[in-house]
């Protein structure tokens, strides 16, 4: 979760940005005195959320919302003003919400329940742990399936990094040696990905079309994309990726390869 707050007063801005990251520790919070660099924020970041003061010295929070929204007509306006008499206007905005200063925990905390556009709270739920054995949880507990290849599925679509899959694609991995068909298990282990996530309320993770499937890879936490992307220190490969599967050899090799090459750098 993305939230903007834009407010000129220094010390009313600290207080807004201070209480939403307590409320919302996995949140991403920027705030800005001034309008240009919120909507700099907004345009490379896309936020979910802006809270935004209404009388501000260089700007009014009223334009500065309908800018927002002009550039993404999803995202949540939260006016957080001490004037009521603005309230016409956030109506004809649709905005989501309206603060009257003092800002409180539970004035927050009730906007962020109530938004207008629903957004997930709770950042990303899903976590693929893959150096050493691969595993997956969601909100830090192990996800069980009902087949125990559906698994071997799921992380074969992690080391995919989105690319969707053919059912031929999970047989040749599933059953290297084996060309008789298998459309019935496969079929069986797309149900068991569909009714496990949606279950536990994360479908959205999953990317279906006819006869092909796979992942939405910026809903997951995985060790194997932070560190590709130069997060080497916080997630720390040791020469070992999806050990348990003999299909994930090649992508190992390519990391070791890329290790050496950064520690030689």
């Amino acid at each position: 979760m993305k939230i903007l707050v834009v407010d000129d007063e220094f010390i009313a801005l600290e207080g807004i940005v201070t209480k939403i990251k307590k409320l919302y520790p996995e949140a991403v919070v920027a705030g800005y005195r001034q309008a240009d660099e919120a909507l700099l924020f907004a345009a490379s970041m896309k936020p979910e959320i802006a809270f935004l003061d209404i009388e501000m010295r260089k700007t009014n929070g009223v334009d500065l919302a309908r800018q927002l929204l002009k550039k993404d007509p999803g995202i949540n306006i939260v006016f957080a003003t001490g004037y009521e008499e603005y309230m016409k206007d956030a109506f004809e905005l649709h905005a989501s919400g309206y603060i009257l200063k003092p800002v409180t925990d539970e004035k927050i905390r009730n906007e962020i329940d109530n938004l207008r556009n629903k957004v997930d709270t709770k950042g990303l739920r899903v976590r693929a742990q893959t150096f050493g054995n691969f595993e997956l949880f969601i909100d830090g507990a192990p996800v069980k399936f009902q087949y125990s290849r559906t698994k071997e599925v799921f992380a074969y679509f992690i080391d995919r990094k989105g690319a969707l899959c053919s059912s031929n694609d999970v047989s040749s991995i599933l059953w290297p040696n084996d060309s008789s068909s298998h459309a019935s298990y496969i079929s069986n282990i797309r149900q068991d990905l569909v009714n496990t996530f949606t279950q536990k309320d994360c479908l959205q993770v999953l990317v279906r079309q006819k006869g092909i499937m796979g992942i939405n890879p910026d809903m997951i936490e995985c060790d194997y994309y932070e560190w590709l992307k130069g997060k080497t220190e916080e997630y720390v490969y040791s020469g070992e990726y999806m050990s348990q599967y003999a299909w994930a050899e090649e992508t190992n090799a390519f990391l070791q390869m890329k290790g050496l090459y950064h520690d030689i750098g």
